[in-house]
């Protein structure tokens, strides 16, 4: 569903879906287990998360920097994620997580951003695959 790109000075992720909705969920998902180890995560509370744009580049964008200033700001870890909404400038939908547990959460990568660096999103044969590297 998604796979962890080495750079230099960053990390990437590339995400896959069969719709372009289920590759930016898997997206998300990607950044998740980017910043903490996902098997540590019990998805028992839901976390509203939209994100305006201009076009899917932006939208892909602002959708996972919503994701990470959730996690932030809320102090919580997301687990799994379900976009009810992806039109031309709009996408919202809901995560899947808990308050965060220094002891239960181990964490993995500190993400300071979400980049347009190497963006890439493309319509393949049987569905969507999406590309992005983040500040780390």
């Amino acid at each position: 569903m998604f796979e962890i790109l080495e750079h230099t000075a960053d990390i990437g992720l590339r995400a896959r879906g069969a719709t372009l909705a289920e590759a930016f969920e898997n997206a998300a998902a990607a950044l998740s287990a980017i910043m903490v180890e996902l098997d540590d995560v019990e998805p028992r509370l839901v976390y509203p998360i939209a994100a305006a744009g201009e076009d899917h580049e932006s939208l892909l964008v602002n959708w996972l920097s919503e994701v990470l200033y959730c996690s932030d700001a809320q102090r919580v870890v997301l687990r799994r994620f379900r976009i009810l909404h992806l039109g031309p400038d709009r996408v919202a939908g809901q995560a899947w997580g808990e308050p965060r547990d220094p002891v239960r959460h181990r964490s993995n990568v500190m993400v300071k951003g979400i980049t347009y660096h190497q963006l890439k999103i493309e319509q393949l044969a049987g569905g969507w695959q999406v590309q992005v590297f983040l500040d780390v």
